[in-house]
């Protein structure tokens, strides 16, 4: 198996020579600059090494991994338009650079795009990426509205957020490693415990941002620091603090999160002091750890290697430890 570094290597290596930009230019410009934005692939290198670990040349899953990575991509442009986010990955989001019609509309391309490079399989794997891959779209379109409905309610819990998290970004890590394991033929035991494992991998992944969005560093993550508190985001971290914080905390915060009489910066200083306080800041990290061991718990059963479980286990640990 590769190490982590060459599986990106050769990703990018492939991305670059998928041409995306033809005419009409200010359909496929768009494309192209967010393709092209960086970003971890985290998606596209469990696609790759799912492969690999199930015994398959993992280049045969490179259309797959561009597949995933594109979604990714069409999911995060719309998402920035719905969010009116101004940065993405340390730099303009779409809809910014060029306005929301061009974004709306490149973005339905890339879903497009991300379908037609299923053809490029046999006709058996072809239909089983394309069914998981039509499940997993229309879950994160579902995680995507739930997260637009929490910001409206203030009695959101822990199961129905994590639930929102699974869908929204979960899932699409799990079928990520799926579609790896898909196309190396691997059994549909192995299957489906590998996309368990994506899937907690995933869940702790969102956690981590959740916990970077309000205490990560500007300058390494890529986003605006504080931007789930100024959408009135209800995190793990919020429902936490309105479970554990004192009842003074507990209103200010609610009234943070309804009342728009705090200048921007004061309001995310004053809920990020209130995460701290409640204990609310710690009991994210450790559901980070907890559903990353969930992960590796659903290693145990796959029929690979003790080594290729090592493997993905230090995939996991040093994604957890990321600051970006």
């Amino acid at each position: 198996m590769l190490v982590i570094e060459k599986y990106q290597k050769e990703f990018l290596a492939y991305l670059k020579a998928y041409k995306t930009v033809k005419e009409p230019v200010n359909l496929y410009t768009p494309i192209d600059y967010i393709l092209n934005l960086g970003g971890k692939r985290l998606r596209p290198v469990l696609t790759l090494m799912a492969a690999d670990i199930f015994s398959a040349d993992y280049k045969k899953a490179l259309d797959a991994a561009l597949s995933v990575e594109i979604f990714h991509n069409f999911s995060l442009v719309h998402d920035d338009i719905m969010d009116d986010a101004p940065l993405r990955r340390g730099a303009q989001t779409v809809h910014e650079k060029w306005d929301i019609n061009r974004g709306i509309l490149s973005g339905d391309a890339m879903l497009i795009m991300a379908y037609q490079l299923f053809e490029q399989y046999e006709p058996e794997t072809f239909r089983n990426l394309a069914k998981l891959f039509s499940k997993t779209a229309i879950e994160v379109c579902e995680g995507q509205q739930y997260d637009v409905d929490f910001e409206t309610r203030n009695d959101v819990t822990v199961d129905e957020y994590l639930k929102m998290i699974e869908y929204k970004t979960a899932v699409l890590v799990g079928a990520a490693m799926k579609m790896g394991a898909i196309i190396a033929g691997a059994s549909e035991k192995d299957q489906e415990g590998v996309y368990e494992f994506g899937k907690n991998l995933g869940i702790a992944f969102q956690l981590q941002d959740d916990y970077l969005d309000a205490f990560g560093d500007a300058k390494t993550f890529g986003k605006q620091v504080g931007g789930d508190i100024i959408e009135n985001k209800k995190t793990y971290l919020y429902i936490k603090a309105m479970e554990f914080s004192s009842e003074n905390d507990a209103t200010l915060l609610q009234h943070l999160f309804n009342k728009n009489d705090y200048t921007v910066e004061a309001k995310v200083s004053a809920v990020k002091e209130i995460f701290v306080r409640s204990g609310a800041a710690y009991l994210t990290k450790d559901a980070i750890e907890l559903y990353t061991h969930k992960a590796f718990k659903n290693l145990e059963a796959l029929d690979i290697s003790e080594s290729k479980k090592e493997l993905l286990k230090i995939f996991g640990v040093n994604l957890m430890n990321r600051s970006v």
